[in-house]
């Protein structure tokens, strides 16, 4: 969790629908008992602070390293970082800007995944938008389809977005790969709209969108 972002100034903290952001993905985990610990890798301790949040049992703050803040860094490095110092059977990995990603999908992907690692089928598991549309390289020619035979789009190959929302893997996992998805993931389709990643301000909008249209349902 950073505490500048270049898009949307200051968005972590920045209140969506009443509370902080980063406060929407860590609710979610922390109601569900199958997560032992929350591991929040930042350079805003102090700002974590002002909005109330301290460690306990359940939640540890690491302050990240000088070498692994900025832009740029890999996700993975900072990964590898936490991996080496907080030692765990199963990893979950997941962001401040995912707001929207539930409680129940996260069990649901949880489950998934310890199925396929018991099966010995998956070694991981990453969560994706299905896509059924017609794409165009920027020359104008069709990537996934043919224009002079018009199929449904409903009709054609379905490809798979990965959306950065959640990531499940283990040690071993890492190691062998150097990254959170592993060399026989479970690719977890999602709905769109619980999918939201907070990457611009137009991404915002959307996640207030969803946040309201919740609200309502809930007091409906």
């Amino acid at each position: 969790m950073k505490a500048n972002s270049q898009r949307v100034k200051g968005k972590n903290f920045r209140p969506l629908n009443g509370k902080p952001l980063f406060r929407w993905i860590l609710d979610s985990l922390l109601s569900l008992e199958e997560i032992d610990q929350v591991v929040i890798n930042t350079d805003a301790r102090d700002i974590l602070a002002e909005n109330g949040l301290v460690e306990s049992e359940r939640v540890v703050i690491r302050d990240r390293k000088a070498e692994l803040c900025g832009d740029t860094v890999s996700m993975n490095l900072i990964l590898a970082d936490d991996i080496h110092n907080v030692p765990a059977e199963t990893y979950l990995m997941t962001h401040t800007t995912n707001p929207m990603l539930s409680s129940e999908t996260i069990r649901t992907a949880l489950a998934s995944y310890q199925e396929g690692v018991t099966k010995g089928t998956a070694d991981s598991l990453f969560t994706v938008n299905k896509i059924q549309t017609r794409f165009y390289r920027a020359d104008g020619s069709p990537v996934n389809h043919d224009p002079d035979n018009l199929i449904q789009t409903q009709d054609l190959e379905p490809w798979y977005e990965e959306n950065s929302n959640l990531y499940i893997f283990s040690s071993g996992s890492f190691v062998e790969t150097s990254a959170r998805i592993g060399k026989k993931p479970i690719l977890f389709e999602m709905q769109k709209l619980e999918a939201v990643d907070i990457d611009t301000l137009e991404d915002w909008m959307m996640a207030e969108a969803v946040a309201n249209m919740r609200k309502k349902q809930e007091a409906a």
